[in-house]
């Protein structure tokens, strides 16, 4: 695992922590993707994070908001001293997204899944109208697809043509818990998506699908993202009960050592 991927999943850690909340296994599960589209892929900086044309990233499966935060402390758009009181009620900063509290940088507010998504949607239709060269990416799960708004936005997005828009769909295979969903590249194709499948947590591999999946031919854009709930700690890798709790400071040490020889 390459320096920055460790470095990032410590941040959450640490994060995880100071708020004693936090969903681990589902944040270092997309760590990668969301690390990937602000190094490499997306027309964003902190200096554009409030340009019309920049390129927008949606964070549709909230609870892993705190794979977002070390991302934007790493591109200057925060301080981790800004996050001390990160979850206290005097702190902008929450385990899910509120943009109402930012100038920048937090694109949407998250919380009941399924709602990303058509915002998304819904800023890719507006930024067509608007003739913008802005693209939109939304990170999901793939147990979010068992909601009926996802399915909605794909009808939407492929009858308004909106192949500026492409959402990350991140496999962890969490759906199973609930429904068998069958192949996802079959149904999104289905509904006139172009997809890429992508492992999920080779950085280089990811910035080089990334790179060949938009074009202008009227299809919205999927990419299906093979990922490991909580890759780069065994312990929560092997142990689901990292789905929801936050570190100790007996765990915050084990889990770090873990990252760091990973």
């Amino acid at each position: 695992m390459e320096d920055i991927s460790k470095k990032l999943r410590i941040s959450s850690l640490e994060l995880s922590h100071r708020c004693q909340d936090g969903n681990l296994q589902s944040v270092f599960s997309c760590l990668d993707i969301v690390w990937t589209l602000y190094d490499k892929v997306m027309h964003w900086s902190y200096a554009l994070a409030q340009d019309e044309d920049r390129d927008f990233f949606i964070i549709s499966k909230g609870q892993a908001t705190l794979a977002l935060f070390p991302v934007l402390i790493e591109k200057g758009m925060f301080s981790m001293e800004e996050l001390s009181e990160i979850g206290s009620f005097q702190s902008r900063f929450c385990i899910q997204t509120d943009r109402t509290k930012f100038q920048g940088g937090v694109e949407n507010n998250a919380g009941s899944l399924g709602h990303g998504m058509p915002f998304a949607a819904g800023i890719a239709a507006a930024n067509k109208i608007k003739r913008s060269p802005s693209k939109v990416f939304v990170l999901a799960g793939d147990g979010e697809f068992c909601e009926g708004t996802m399915w909605e936005t794909c009808l939407f997005a492929s009858e308004r043509k909106l192949d500026n828009f492409c959402v990350i769909i991140d496999d962890n295979d969490s759906a199973k818990a609930m429904v068998h969903m069958g192949s996802l590249q079959n149904k999104l194709e289905s509904f006139g998506f172009d997809v890429f499948p992508a492992p999920g947590h080779d950085l280089t591999a990811l910035a080089s699908v990334f790179s060949g999946i938009f074009n202008d031919n009227g299809k919205p854009k999927a990419v299906i993202a093979q990922t490991v709930r909580g890759y780069g700690s065994r312990t929560m890798m092997e142990n689901d009960i990292w789905f929801h709790k936050a570190p100790d400071e007996t765990e915050l040490a084990l889990l770090i050592r873990e990252v760091q020889q990973f």
